[in-house]
């Protein structure tokens, strides 16, 4: 880490519901000793930076405060929230031309101040946002993540869980791929305490169980639309993920967690950002894990691949 890099300080841009409720998580769970948020609106960002510190007495000693892009030059992990938001009716990837023309204005204010930080991407969509911060940053490539299918991996494990009658934590198995339609579940790795679900849960015949599975993966996929259609946005869950995000880098936690990230070779699929389960660190992107995906999901993880790819040729970059 470099000298002037503040091992515990935390930068979140972007003062919306995602990053006022990020920082909100961040404080409750004590990642991080010092945290600037910063958002074009000065005045949102001062009143979300006040609300937050009045309940400082609560929890484990931490200093939040609203900035500018001056502040972020010795964070150790920047958090890009801001962006256009997701409207009912509209893909992740409808918003690309938008927060690309966002994303890049931000990105150069970053890194005017600091070259040295860990760049976690949330805003949508987090894969093609995830490969151009890469691109523009010039950063190392495993210093730039998305947050991926993190969230998408933990309303897997709930609802299995529901599905199972266990405890959310005690299911094992990733979603992969992009964050958004054609993301991946990779039930060949699913288990429950190191048991095969149809051995675990053999709650009715086989049909109707992989009925129930085939309808568990379509509302993980889409329940964010249900969300967004029902109270217009989606910022708690989100909000939490990048906390477990968060504190894997800030406590060098060496944890497996499926962020995006460039892959290279893997799969046969090259030079895009998109999620697999992924060691992260203080170093951020350790390592990518090549697991046994059973030769349907190679195929379904090669079309979402080839699906981010051909939205990018569309953007100039």
């Amino acid at each position: 880490m470099q000298k002037n890099i503040k091992a515990n300080k935390i930068a979140v841009i972007g003062a919306g519901n995602v990053g006022a409720t990020t920082v909100y998580a961040l404080m409750a769970q004590g990642i991080g000793s010092e945290i600037v948020l910063i958002d074009i609106n000065q005045e949102k960002a001062e009143g979300e930076a006040m609300d937050l510190m009045h309940g400082s007495s609560f929890v484990k000693p931490v200093n939040i405060y609203a900035g500018g892009y001056e502040d972020l030059s010795d964070a150790h992990l920047i958090i890009i929230t801001a962006g256009a938001a997701q409207k009912a009716g509209e893909t992740r990837l409808d918003l690309i031309k938008k927060n690309t023309a966002i994303f890049k204005k931000i990105i150069s204010s970053i890194t005017k101040y600091n070259q040295d930080a860990i760049l976690l991407v949330v805003t949508n969509p987090v894969d093609i946002l995830t490969y151009l911060t890469w691109k523009l940053s010039e950063y190392p490539a495993n210093r730039v993540i998305g947050s991926g299918t993190v969230l998408d991996t933990s309303r897997f494990k709930s609802l299995l869980s529901k599905h199972c009658g266990v405890a959310a934590n005690n299911v094992h198995g990733y979603i992969i791929g992009e964050h958004g339609d054609s993301e991946v579940a990779a039930w060949s790795l699913t288990n429950i305490a190191g048991t095969n679900l149809k051995n675990y849960c053999p709650i009715c015949d086989a049909e109707c169980h992989n009925n129930e599975l085939e309808n568990i993966a379509e509302n993980v996929k889409n329940s964010a639309y249900e969300i967004i259609e029902k109270k217009g946005s989606t910022f708690y869950a989100v909000a939490l993920a990048v906390a477990r995000i968060s504190r894997a880098i800030l406590r060098d936690e060496n944890a497996v967690l499926t962020v995006s990230s460039l892959i290279k070779g893997f799969y046969g699929i090259d030079d895009i950002s998109l999620s697999l389960p992924t060691i992260v660190n203080s170093k951020g992107i350790d390592k990518v894990l090549k697991l046994p995906l059973n030769t349907s999901e190679k195929k379904d993880l090669k079309k979402s691949a080839d699906q981010l790819k051909s939205y990018l040729a569309e953007l100039d970059i």
